[in-house]
């Protein structure tokens, strides 16, 4: 029955992230003309990590956004794009993650695809764990305030630098479709390439290797993984601490001890797959 139950989720899951996903970039017109959609919405942020400059866009990146107000000279913090940040993180957590954001849905697909082994955790697991917190630090936050050019602006780093999801949402697309971007292409374009093939290649390997070691938003929203309102909830009087939560967690989290660890991406399969039903959650 617990099998069944984790079958009939992971397709709502699918079928949720796919939706939503749609819902983010659905300016076809975009796709068909090579150009981005510079319509109201996007002053919005999506909840998610989806590149401003994917061509079907309908809204802003919450992390290109932070440093688009960081690195400017009239602002030096958006109380806008911190209180959106709060305000999914409060809600939601890192429910985004397992549910609301295309490059999760993408690199979920991607571990779908056979391989001979799949690669659980890697050595130095828990400090690679870590990195995320230091390209938030430091990529999306001090360099574009404090490295500066002549005029006083500063660059988006991470998003110039080291972010995938821009190169595959919005690089590439727009190298294909416009003349323009194609012959403007460079050095950080090979750059950025060569970095989404790692992740790509990565992703069919182990599971969400962006998310665990390199996503700066998912570092924000697991700081409130113990506190939003979708949170799990262990009932000490059914679990027997089987360890059935911790074998389905992609994560390898030991669910029935740390249940809302800032690393779990609150997918539910370990609810699903629990066989005593201990596993609750506050919203779904």
């Amino acid at each position: 029955m617990a099998e069944s139950k984790l079958k009939k989720h992971s397709r709502i899951r699918l079928f949720v992230q796919a939706a939503f996903a749609a819902l983010s970039n659905g300016y076809i017109k975009g796709f068909a003309n090579g150009k981005i959609f510079e319509g109201d919405s996007k002053f919005l942020c999506v909840p998610g990590m989806n590149c401003y400059s994917c061509p079907g866009a309908l809204g802003a990146c919450p992390i290109g956004s932070l440093q688009a107000t960081l690195n400017a000279r009239e602002y030096r913090v958006s109380l806008y794009v911190v209180g959106l940040l709060v305000i999914f993180g409060t809600f939601l957590g890192r429910f985004v993650c397992g549910f609301l954001c295309p490059f999760g849905l993408i690199q979920d697909l991607l571990f779908k695809i056979p391989f001979i082994k799949k690669i659980r955790r890697l050595p130095g697991e828990k400090g690679l764990r870590h990195l995320r917190f230091v390209f938030l630090g430091v990529f999306v936050i001090l360099l574009p305030m404090f490295v500066i050019d002549i005029t006083g602006l500063g660059e988006p780093w991470f998003c110039k630098w080291i972010c995938p999801v821009g190169t595959l949402e919005g690089g590439i697309p727009l190298v294909l479709l416009n003349n323009a971007m194609r012959s403007a292409a460079g050095f950080i374009f090979k750059w950025k390439i060569a970095i989404l093939s790692i992740t790509i290649l990565s992703s069919i390997v182990i599971y969400r290797p962006f998310c665990r070691y390199a996503c700066p938003l998912g570092a924000v929203y697991g700081f409130f993984n113990k506190i939003s309102f979708c949170r799990f909830k262990i009932d000490t009087t059914k679990c027997t601490k089987c360890g059935a939560c911790q074998k389905v967690c992609k994560l390898d989290i030991p669910v029935y001890e740390n249940p809302n660890s800032m690393d779990c991406i609150r997918c539910g399969e370990c609810k699903a797959a629990c066989p005593k039903g201990a596993i609750k959650a506050t919203i779904f």
